[in-house]
Order: structure tokens, then sequence, then C-alpha cells
């Protein structure tokens, strides 16, 4: 799995108070980093190859990549605009390659506003981990700036035996799309330029929208993030008429297993829900029920493809079907630093497929602002999108 999401990138991006800084300089926050990474040290590594060409990550010093800037705005008037594209400049945006065996899996960079508040922004390789791997990657760190307790060392998940490669080739999975072989720079390239905004749905609004799907259908009232998959997928196949709209694919953390201290993609399951009605003609509820109750798991078959040839075929599999990512257990508001909290963490994933993404993540750390909604869709659709999700659902 982890080969499967190896073209991936995650990229976070929390914001402090001035408090969780004040008075430490950068030799003191790299000095927490140390302990931190001797502890964490699976993501210092760099990729290296087999004799077959199956990368794997060597496990060195190399290190954790780490950026010093500086904003001359306010940390509230930065999170006050809302231009989505802000948090792109406060965090790395490098990717594995081309220089492979150089190139650092995590790279980190600490902005200064001028009021003094401090933005954590991290890019994580997704052949990593999970988002929720790399929660629990940056927690760590937060534990090591407090000599209260303890942390633990971070480890590797314990694959099960795998079977012999199979005589005959195994059809590609619903879920992934395979690409032309990237070799050792792991980007894509595209034709579709792709735009990502966000939508700040409070828990008001999102009652709204559970409303208009199940109408007075109270006992069949869908979850939140079910509710928006239902009212993003039928925007989409409105605006693009249909085309490609029939097959989503649901990531969504995985209740069945524990994975807490280690590093992994198993901590989530890529599911994927297909319908051979068009979603323009289901009803909201209709649509709904197929999201909550017909998702096929396809995580294992996943892993089968790539074990095929060992690993050496390349996958997309956010955007090779409009992909709806369910963030909102990942723990990216439990960092610490000194007894403080982010104010404001924002999640985002690049290199994605031409059909798009769509992250739910909590809006703010104690819940009572309702959830945020960033997506991710071809530029030519996106305008289209906004005026559909405003007049379908009362959103944006």
């Amino acid at each position: 799995m982890d080969l499967a999401m190896k073209l991936h990138y995650i990229r976070t991006v929390y914001y402090f108070p001035s408090q969780a800084f004040e008075g430490l300089t950068v030799i003191n926050i790299k000095e927490t980093m140390f302990y931190w990474l001797n502890l964490a040290y699976i993501p210092c590594g760099r990729f290296r190859k087999s004799d077959s060409g199956r990368p794997h990550v060597k496990c060195n010093d190399c290190g954790v990549r780490l950026i010093e800037a500086r904003c001359n705005m306010s940390l509230d008037e930065w999170l006050e605009s809302e231009d989505d594209a802000k948090h792109k400049l406060v965090v790395p945006n490098q990717v594995l390659g081309p220089d492979l065996f150089y190139s650092p899996p995590v790279l980190m960079q600490l902005t200064k506003f001028k009021c003094g508040g401090t933005a954590i922004g991290v890019s994580w390789a997704h052949v990593l981990g999970d988002a929720f791997t790399a929660a629990a990657f940056m927690n760590m760190w937060g534990q090591s700036t407090s000599k209260q307790s303890p942390i633990k060392p971070l480890l590797m998940a314990h694959s099960k035996t795998q079977a012999q490669n199979p005589k005959s080739p195994i059809k590609d999975p619903l879920v992934v799309k395979r690409v032309d072989p990237v070799g050792d720079h792991w980007v894509t390239l595209s034709d579709t330029k792709m735009e990502m905004f966000s939508i700040h749905v409070s828990w008001d609004e999102l009652a709204s929208v559970q409303s208009k799907i199940c109408g007075d259908k109270d006992n069949h009232q869908l979850p939140p993030f079910e509710s928006i998959c239902t009212a993003v997928w039928q925007c989409v196949a409105k605006v693009k008429h249909g085309l490609h709209a029939n097959v989503v694919t649901i990531c969504k953390k995985d209740e069945s297993n524990t994975f807490e201290g280690v590093i992994t993609n198993k901590g989530q399951r890529v599911k994927v829900v297909k319908t051979d009605v068009s979603v323009e003609e289901l009803s909201p509820m209709e649509l709904g029920l197929l999201v909550m109750n017909q998702a096929v798991d396809e995580t294992d078959i996943v892993e089968e493809a790539v074990d095929f040839d060992d690993g050496l075929r390349d996958f997309l599999v956010y955007g090779a079907n409009l992909t709806f990512v369910d963030l909102l257990d990942a723990p990216v508001y439990d960092l610490n630093i000194r007894g403080y909290k982010p104010v404001y963490v924002n999640c985002g994933i690049d290199n994605v497929g031409d059909e798009g993404l769509v992250l739910v993540f909590r809006s703010r750390k104690d819940d009572k602002d309702g959830v945020k909604v960033s997506i991710t869709f071809a530029e030519k659709h996106m305008l289209d999108l906004k005026l559909m999700l405003k007049k379908e659902w009362g959103l944006f």
C-alpha cells in the first residue's frame, strides 16, 4: 500500500499563537527535534532501490530538512484572508527526486509572523504513511518539547507474508489509475490544470444538508462525512453532465485495527462506490445510502496489484476517481508545544489525479465551528462547481 501511494504528498500547516515558541531560538527548537527524531528515525532515512528496482527506505541519519521563513503580516491577518493559496506559501512543496537518493521524505518550514505567531508547515511523502501516521509523527515532536513524560519510538508495521505472485495479471482495482513509470522523479504531469478551494461548513449548515438529503426520515440521517460526500458527488455529476461520475473512492480510517505508534499506510481503508444509474437521476437519499452502505473495500486488491510485478508499476489513488478522504478523526489538533495547541490546522494533498479530491477535516480544535471541506478539482469546472454547491446546498 505504501508503494501504491508513493506519488502523493500530504501538506499540513499548524498555526500557533506567539506564546508557543516565545523565547525559543531556532537552536532550541532543533534540540527538541534531535530528541524526537532519534525515536522517530524512519522518516529521516532516504530511498534506495533493490536489485529488482523496488524502492525501500535506508534508515540513516540524513534527517528532516528545516526551512526558516518570515512573514510581514500578523497571524490574525493571515488567517482572516480567504485566499486558500496562502497556505502553500508556508509549507515546502518539494517532491521526491529526481535525485531520489538525496531527497528527504519529510520537510518542515518554520514561518514567523510579525506578531510572534508561528506556522509549522510539514511536507510528508505519502509513501511513508497516511495522514493519521503523519499526525502521530508530529504529535511525537510535541511530546519531546515537554519533559513530563517520555515518548515511545515510532515502529514499522508488520506486513503479512506475501503470497507468491499469481501467474496471470491482476485486473487493476477501480480505486487506482495506472500511470506511466515515473522513474526516480516521483511526480506525475497532467494536461488538466487543477485548482483548490475550501469551504467552511458550520454545524447548522451541515444540519441543513443532512435535512435536505434525508427529509423527514430522521432514522436514516447520514453522518457528517457521508452527507458531504453525497452533496459534492451529485454536484460534480451535474457539472460534468455525468461524465466519469458513476464511480467514487472513499478513504476512511480503519476502525478494526489500531496503529498507534506505527508508521503505515494501513491506517485507512480505500473503498470504491459504483452505481450503474445516473448520479444526476438518483435522489440525495439514494446516493447517500449508496455511499454509506455500498462501499467495497479494495485495499487488499490494491496491494495484490502492486505486488504482482514487485511494485514496479506506478499508480494514482487520490483523483483516479473523484476521491473523498475522511480526516475528521485525524489528531492534527493534538500537537502540543509547551502547553499550546494550534489555533488552526490546514490539510492538503498534492499530486492528485484529474477526477479531483475532497478532504473533510475539523475546522477548529474545539469542534464548535463545524468542518472544513477542501476541494481540488479541474480549473475549467471550478466556477460551475462553486455555483452548483451554492445553488443546490447553500454552501460556499
